[in-house]
Order: structure tokens, then C-alpha cells, then sequence
């Protein structure tokens, strides 16, 4: 896989306008990019075919191997930082909606993860930058498991989901595919905001109607009955107080049943 080959298979016009590059290894994708920030004329999909010191939310790392599709796309939004909320959401509707394409059943869990059969398949992290001329820098950070060693699987310490169909695909058109439907879907978002995606978002939520737990840290802050998200990505959770709206910060869901 490389650039050219990306480039050629891609057929979006918003994806066109994207500078491609593919490196055999780095520590991470979206470390790179954010330092390239200040420098950047275009937007630009950074692809690692090995991702070594991988970075989750909170600080967490993300653990991945050979059998994994790893990329950060920076991509410039002229929109106020606050407007971003339901960005990551909005990336999670792009991946999904591209993997069922391709045959890949896959829920979401608020506010970053791809699930396929209840196990994460692929999750989402998204850091900015401030842009010299007052615009954003959105740092789109994906990990994708096509395959799930035992080792690996075990190294992570949850369950974690592959699609070996995807395996058998060619990287440069998968990455292709996934790179149109990105570049479609941050259009429709910096013209729209995230209401354009709530109800796709709503449609393939994994846990609606499940009794959950927002935790932060180790501390329970709330649980509740999943009700969905609202126009801001906040996920609506129904308790014995009322209808709360959480927004992700660093706080993490926890299914109870």
C-alpha cells in the first residue's frame, strides 16, 4: 500500500484535496500530525503500516498489530472549538457506515468505539490544534483490528473483535473507502454540526434501552438507562432524578445489563 495507490482508488471530490502519505513505521500517527500542524498547506492522511506507541483516550495506549489499520487524517474546520463536541461521534457514524458496505455488521458506543459482535473493533481520537489563521486543526486518529491475535487480545485484557473479511481486502482500496466516506462526512459536519448525524448515530447505538455507568476515573458519577444522543453528542442517560445529557470529556460507559 501507498499514497498513489490510496489516491487512485479514492473517488470522492472532498477526498482529492487530501495529501496522502504512507510510512512503514512510527509511533504515532496522530503524535506526527499534531506536531506537522503549524506547517500544514493541505489536508492530510498520515498511514502507519506499523503503529508501535499508540494512543487511546484519557492517555490510554492503543495496542495493535500487522493485522491492524492505523491512520490519523488532519483535516482543517473552520469552527469554534465548542462546535466539535460531536465530532468523534460523527467519525464513528463514517466508519460504520463504510464497513457496512462492506458487509461488516458494527454498532457504536458513545462517545468513540466501534463494536462488532459486543467487542471493540475499532475506536477513534480526536485532538486539535490551533491553525495560524484562527481555524482548527481536527487530528482524526483511527485504529481499525482487521485481525485479533490471541497475544494481542490478551495483552489489551478485554475482549476485542477483527474482521477477517476486511483482512482479505486490499489495504489501499479499504483505506480508500474509508478516506471518501471521512472526507463526505467532515464536509456535511463543518457545514452542518453533528444533527445531521444524531439520529445514523442513534440507529446503530450498541447499548440503547441497557442500564449504564458513567465513570470517570475509576468513580461511578451516574448510572442510567442509554437513551441515545442529542443533536451535540451528549448521550442521553435516563435515571431516578431525570433525563441527564453527559458530554464525553474523559468520562468513559460501562455496561451493567
Amino acid at each position: 500500500m501507498n499514497g498513489a495507490d490510496i489516491a487512485r482508488l479514492s473517488h470522492a471530490a472532498a477526498a482529492q484535496q487530501v495529501a496522502i502519505e504512507v510510512v512503514q513505521e512510527t509511533g504515532s500517527t496522530n503524535a506526527d500530525l499534531l506536531l506537522r500542524c503549524a506547517a500544514l498547506q493541505n489536508n492530510l492522511l498520515l498511514v502507519a503500516l506499523r503503529q508501535t506507541a499508540g494512543r487511546g483516550r484519557a492517555g490510554r495506549s492503543w495496542l495493535s498489530s500487522e493485522g491492524s489499520l492505523t491512520f490519523s487524517l488532519a483535516w482543517k474546520l473552520h469552527l469554534p472549538l465548542h462546535a466539535l463536541a460531536g465530532l468523534p461521534l460523527a467519525v464513528g457514524v463514517a466508519l460504520a457506515e463504510t464497513l457496512a458496505r462492506l458487509g461488516v455488521r458494527v454498532q457504536l458506543k458513545w462517545p468513540n468505539d466501534v463494536l462488532k459482535d459486543g467487542a471493540k473493533l475499532a475506536g477513534v481520537l480526536i485532538e486539535t490544534q490551533a491553525a495560524p489563521d484562527g481555524a482548527l486543526w481536527a487530528v482524526i486518529g483511527v485504529g481499525l483490528n482487521l485481525t485479533m491475535p490471541d497475544e494481542l487480545e490478551q495483552q489489551i485484557g478485554r475482549p476485542a473483535a477483527g474482521a477477517p473479511w476486511l483482512a482479505n481486502m486490499a489495504r489501499a482500496e479499504l483505506m480508500a473507502m474509508l478516506l471518501d466516506q471521512l472526507a463526505d462526512s467532515l464536509t456535511e459536519f463543518e457545514q452542518t454540526g453533528f444533527g445531521a448525524f444524531s439520529a445514523r448515530w442513534n440507529r446503530l447505538h450498541a447499548w440503547q434501552g441497557h442500564q449504564v455507568a458513567i465513570v470517570d476515573q475509576g468513580a461511578t458519577l451516574h448510572e442510567g438507562s442509554a437513551a441515545g444522543v442529542d443533536d451535540r453528542g451528549a448521550l442521553l442517560l435516563d435515571t431516578a432524578a431525570g433525563r441527564l445529557a453527559i458530554v464525553a470529556g474523559d468520562v468513559s460507559l460501562r455496561v451493567l445489563a
